[in-house]
């Protein structure tokens, strides 16, 4: 992916909202697209979009009033005022080049985005891993106190089923995106960094480069706001230090001893997450999720935290989170059949992986945990090789599919027959597909009773979950799960996706 070069943008916030028009959004199928999409449809600005093929949040737009064209085509264009492209575009898209051949407003996605923020108060979330949970966490504490927050998530959550909305109250909570620099656009009143690790380094050059960015990122952050960080990683833990230096307001969370709100006493189980808090040395009681996993309850640490600070009832926080469905994509349980569970999680950086698959170690039990893996991009897969390796190597058996890198080439040795070279499991506990219409038959050959199998990764993997099921079912033959879509082979791991930004 290219870096944004944010030099060539105009600062957020200077387009206003009523001045968009009409407005069209290429690949409006995508994560972050459909999202802006929504927000804007109830806001009441007319939404036109383009895709290649039928993804779920389409009918929700649909649904809104929105227009989606099933192409890519120049007439697209007719009637429209201002185009968005996300950094998943190319320059030379066909729709990108016509919108400046007829002179149109061009913006990136975030500029899009800090157009419709403007006059509000917004909550910026960013960081390596865990921003999609803690913006729905966040999101949902702010609606349990009855403030109608604006939203845009990186995923939909999970039963209400959205992933934006334009509230009545004054504030935005959006996910901030380092990987292209697009986080600079914003200009939060309150900012949340849950951790930084090295990932983008093809946008960043190294680890330095990328700490230097979210620093620049903080420092976005007005000055009668402040900054939420994780005093538990080493990343942001240096960061806050150095911006309290500088007269930042800045608050902490985590389990070491001196953070603001302390988390002591967790459990994980199937059945959720506990922990008890303090709150600079107070005691806050048990906070629970209904969802498993250490690294759930420390993003709902940060979102406490921060609405805490925003003056939200403890009360209310507490109970948005004991009641949090999850999130699409994060830790969804997709369902049971032929007694095997199937899981899918959008985890695709090694720490985040690593913390997924020993959840879901709590979950299968006395079971096998069975990981089918799609690489996301090829200078993760290949700076990072070792340490995604070690991350599978959690499991008991590994199914790998090739690399998903729209646009990148691979070199000789780079790949999925490499990462699945690097897993340290005997050869016939791992395997590499690069043909996606094997994968289910390979799991289903390799799952039995008791089993957890787990799809992970790039965008496209999320489409296979019902089609294991499916393909469990028809094993066992039993009757398919509600949900279950069957096969979808066509849209396979070089297939168009959603883009994340």
């Amino acid at each position: 992916m290219a870096a944004l070069n944010t030099a060539e943008l105009s600062p957020a916030g200077t387009v206003a909202a009523e001045d968009l028009g009409t407005v069209h959004l290429i690949g409006i199928g995508g994560v972050g697209m459909s999202g802006l999409a929504r927000l804007l449809l109830t806001r009441g600005i007319p939404v036109t979009g383009s895709e290649l093929r039928e993804w779920p949040s389409l009918v929700g737009l649909r649904a809104l009033g929105g227009t989606i064209h099933m192409s890519h085509r120049v007439e697209n264009l007719d009637g429209v005022d201002t185009v968005v492209y996300s950094s998943a575009i190319p320059a030379d898209h066909l729709e990108m080049a016509e919108a400046r051949r007829r002179g149109l407003r061009v913006l990136h996605r975030s500029e899009a985005l800090g157009a419709v923020m403007t006059g509000r108060r917004t909550i910026a979330v960013a960081g390596t891993h865990g921003k999609t949970t803690t913006t729905s966490m966040v999101t949902m504490i702010l609606q349990r106190a009855g403030l109608d927050p604006s939203f845009v998530i990186g995923g939909e959550i999970s039963e209400v089923g959205s992933n934006g909305h334009h509230g009545t109250g004054e504030y935005v909570v959006a996910e901030a995106d380092e990987s292209d620099r697009s986080f600079l656009l914003y200009r939060p009143y309150a900012s949340i960094i849950t951790n930084i690790e090295p990932d983008h380094l093809n946008t960043y050059g190294d680890f330095a480069g990328l700490e230097a960015g979210f620093a620049e990122f903080a420092g976005l952050t007005g000055r009668d706001g402040f900054l939420v960080l994780c005093a538990d990683d080493p990343g942001t833990s240096r960061l806050a230090a150095a911006l309290r230096d500088q007269g930042r307001t800045v608050f902490t969370y985590g389990t070491v001893p001196d953070a603001d709100l302390r988390m002591t006493d967790i459990v994980s189980s199937a059945q959720g997450v506990r922990y008890l808090g303090t709150l600079h040395g107070e005691p806050l009681g048990e906070i629970r999720l209904p969802t498993p996993g250490r690294h759930l309850g420390m993003n709902s640490a940060a979102a406490v935290l921060t609405a805490l600070k925003l003056d939200v009832p403890l009360e209310a926080a507490v109970a948005a989170l004991a009641a949090f469905p999850g999130v699409r994509r994060r830790f969804e349980r997709k369902g049971t059949a032929a007694g095997v569970q199937v899981w899918d999680e959008y985890a695709y950086h090694p720490t985040s992986m690593t913390l997924a698959l020993e959840t879901l170690r709590e979950v299968a039990a006395g079971g096998r945990l069975v990981v089918v893996f799609q690489p996301y991009r090829l200078y993760r897969t290949r700076d990072l090789q070792a340490d995604l390796a070690r991350a599978l190597s959690l499991a008991d058996e590994a199914v790998v599919l090739e690399v998903f890198g729209p646009g990148e080439v691979r070199g000789p040795g780079e790949g999925g027959v490499a990462l699945t070279e690097a897993i340290d499991l005997p050869a016939g506990r791992k395997v590499f597909l690069p043909d996606w219409d094997d994968v289910a038959a390979e799991v289903v050959r390799r799952a039995r009773a008791g089993d957890v199998v787990v799809t992970m990764g790039a965008p496209p993997i999320s489409l296979l979950g019902d089609e294991l099921l499916a393909a469990l079912a028809d094993r066992a033959g039993d009757v398919p799960p509600v949900g279950a879509a069957g096969p979808v082979g066509a849209a396979g791991p070089d297939a168009a996706a959603p883009a994340a930004g």
